[in-house]
């Protein structure tokens, strides 16, 4: 199966200032694994304000990026033996605790490693193929940084129910977050519309025009001196729309080189996002249950420090 070739366009932003340019787009197109891009880098199709840049370039503030995603043949996508953490398996559906790191499904330049690769391993034969060859029941994903709960169909007519829960937002889903800053309200609500950044394609916004509605409902579990505990609601599911919406608030997540401060003084890997809980209309059963993802061990030392 050939790809055709693609071309992305970046504007680099003053939180990513003197980062290297392989972790910054391994940042901003985070289903290229780093060394495809330093393998991009190394053939010069990355180019930096017109000029090819080797992996070790450090970005400023208002540089123009192009990279060039060459075509491809996508390869066939392996059952790995990798261990999951099930927090719920049936004949329909499958829960999984998502580990941090971890990409959910196969992409150009990240065929191995992810999600997919180790339910094909676990499930065998029994997953979806409404998504196509590269996403086997996957209905939907949650980022490579944030961990806890993705469920995964085994059959289309599970795949046809949760997609269409998805679709109405009749889905429960409670993420624990951590916030820059002391938020002053107990609770609130974030409604605006989300869309692609105009400059960025893997950084999304809030935009007045265009877009799509995106709300957000939160709460306060705990504050500390330069922090806040929270846990948000998704009334919908846009792409990054937790770490949007703290952010347009003055309250990125900790850890969020993409939406918060490049100063990561708690040596982070990624923006403090869990899925702790998933709740949904059993396909088969049609009755309501919920499963819950227990913190990362991380998030709980993080927790304890602060």
């Amino acid at each position: 199966m050939m790809d055709l070739q693609k071309e992305f366009h970046f504007t680099i932003t003053e939180e990513m200032e003197e980062e290297r340019i392989d972790k910054c787009l391994n940042t901003l197109m985070e289903t290229l694994s780093r060394s495809y891009i330093q393998k991009l880098l190394a053939e010069k199709k990355v180019t930096v304000n017109g000029k090819s840049v080797k992996a070790s370039y450090r970005v400023s503030a208002e540089d123009k990026i192009i990279l060039i995603l060459p075509p491809s043949i996508i390869p066939d996508v392996l059952p790995e033996n990798i261990p999951l953490s099930i927090l719920y398996e049936d004949q329909d559906v499958i829960v999984i605790d998502k580990p941090k790191g971890m990409v959910v499904h196969p992409a150009p330049g990240h065929y191995e490693g992810t999600l997919v690769n180790a339910l094909m391993y676990h499930c065998k034969n029994e997953l979806s193929g409404i998504n196509g060859v590269l996403r086997p029941g996957i209905v939907h994903r949650i980022d490579r940084d944030t961990t806890g709960s993705v469920i995964a169909c085994k059959n289309d007519h599970a795949h046809n129910e949760i997609a269409r829960q998805l679709k109405e937002h009749t889905i429960v889903r409670k993420y624990q977050a951590i916030v820059q800053g002391v938020l002053k309200r107990e609770e609130g609500v974030v409604h605006t519309r989300i869309g692609r950044h105009p400059a960025d394609r893997k950084k999304m916004a809030v935009v007045d025009k265009g877009g799509k509605d995106a709300i957000t409902h939160y709460r306060v579990l705990q504050r500390f001196q330069n922090a806040t505990y929270i846990e948000c609601t998704l009334e919908t599911g846009r792409t990054h729309q937790i770490r949007v919406h703290m952010a347009s608030l003055g309250h990125p997540l900790l850890g969020d080189l993409v939406y918060g401060a490049k100063n990561n003084s708690y040596k982070l890997d990624g923006q403090t996002l869990h899925a702790g809980v998933l709740g949904f209309i059993h396909p088969s059963t049609n009755e309501y249950m919920e499963t819950r993802a227990p913190l990362p061990e991380y998030f709980e030392k993080l927790l304890k420090r602060l």
